[in-house]
């Protein structure tokens, strides 16, 4: 029989998948990338994919990899999907597609499924991704194809299916939203989501922290110190990468932090309504812009955000494994070198304070930019400047007046 490995998350969809593929012939090798989902049960996500039949099913811890190889280079470049998204789904995705393909090769599958629907980014990021790393792979999306589609329409009839066969998943016709989940954040859409009248926020049972309303009524405060623009300690406390991100869930998410509730332009050119919680990359995002504003030059701060949009973009659609990304974080490497301090942050309902902000390598020079008399700038150097820099428009003014 043919064999091909499946990304499985326990899920819905992967779930009808691995039957599906079961009865197309497939020896099915279910792989969850351990990605420090909060609130999965993996022993027994492992559990029910061998009472369906997977030839195997295995775990592939890849949480330190995630935050350390993905996340913490997205973060150093300050990097959001048209302004607000913080892109925990997007990096995911191509690690997980290189993981399946690293056990494809140990177990000579020659096909890759997935469980991404045929309407959304993350076919996009799968696919991207592993055909840059295999190019020869056989790539099965089941969503793509007509005799899946014409079994199964909908979400409620994989409901209906899990139900016959009394294959235990999250999802009901009651509350049918789907979610995907990493330490990174958890993302909710479909179902009652796509009515744009229906109160996200309040819709969705989130699974990494309370409401602001609910949060406690006193600021807390989280130093977190950054190494060339990585984080490297929460409150003096050397972590790991996915040891900063655990902490920082925790404590950002007692206080209500990084909820939002947005409509985003997908890769495939429709628009998707989407609701997301993310504590410590949004936290995380906080600190590291502050340490940035003490400790990089302007003129190469501008030209990094202004390349940033395109950044996000790329990682947004799946282009990982490239070579125009490969060269932009080798850049934006060389741009956090001196990015080396520690900012205190305060968390309170849902907002994030900066308290204070130390580094080494501070470029705010409190003589300089004093407003009080003295200091070392000398003001009457500004008029030679603005005589110069208005030149072009007084030259441009004499030849054609403006009206005003």
């Amino acid at each position: 029989m043919p064999s091909c490995v499946l990304a499985y998350s326990g899920g819905l969809d992967t779930s009808v998948i691995l039957g599906w593929l079961q009865d197309e012939g497939y020896d099915v090798h279910c792989i969850y990338v351990d990605l420090g989902q909060p609130c999965e049960d993996q022993a027994a996500i492992l559990k029910k994919a061998r009472a369906m039949g997977a030839k195997t099913a295995r775990i592939v811890d890849a949480k330190e990899e995630l935050c350390r190889d993905f996340a913490f280079p997205v973060l150093q470049w300050q990097a959001k999907y048209e302004n607000m998204y913080l892109l925990g789904t997007s990096i995911a995705r191509p690690l997980i597609s290189k993981i399946c393909l690293q056990v494809a090769r140990e177990v000579g599958a020659s096909a890759y499924a997935h469980g991404a629907t045929g309407k959304g980014n993350d076919q996009c990021r799968f696919q991207l991704a592993a055909e840059a790393l295999e190019p020869d792979i056989q790539i099965i999306a089941p969503w793509r194809n007509a005799s899946f589609r014409s079994r199964f329409p909908g979400r409620s009839a994989m409901i209906d299916y899990c139900r016959a066969k009394k294959i235990p998943v999250k999802a009901s016709a009651e509350k049918p939203y789907s979610s995907d989940e990493n330490c990174l954040h958890i993302s909710y859409e479909a179902g009652q989501l796509e009515d744009l009248t229906v109160n996200g926020v309040a819709a969705v049972d989130f699974g990494m922290g309370v409401s602001p309303q609910s949060a406690p009524d006193q600021t807390e405060e989280v130093r977190i110190a950054f190494e060339s623009g990585i984080p490297v300690s929460v409150d003096g406390e050397p972590l790991t990468p996915h040891g900063i991100v655990r902490s920082l869930n925790q404590r950002a998410g007692r206080h209500g932090i990084g909820r939002i509730d947005i409509v985003e332009n997908r890769f495939v050119g429709m628009k998707s309504r989407g609701v997301y919680e993310a504590p410590a990359i949004t936290t995380l995002y906080a600190a590291h812009q502050a340490i940035e504003q003490i400790t990089l030059d302007r003129d190469l701060i501008h030209l990094r955000d202004r390349l940033a949009p395109e950044v996000a973009e790329m990682v947004y659609n799946g282009f990982w494994f490239t070579p125009k990304l490969d060269a932009l974080m080798a850049f934006n490497r060389q741009v956090q070198q001196p990015v080396t301090g520690e900012v205190t942050l305060g968390l309170y309902k849902g907002n994030i304070e900066v308290h204070s902000r130390t580094s080494p390598n501070n470029l705010y020079d409190a003589d300089v930019a004093t407003m009080e008399a003295g200091g070392s700038y000398n003001q009457n150097d500004a008029e030679g400047f603005l005589r110069i820099m208005g030149l072009p428009s007084r030259v441009a003014g004499r030849v054609k007046p403006r009206e005003y």
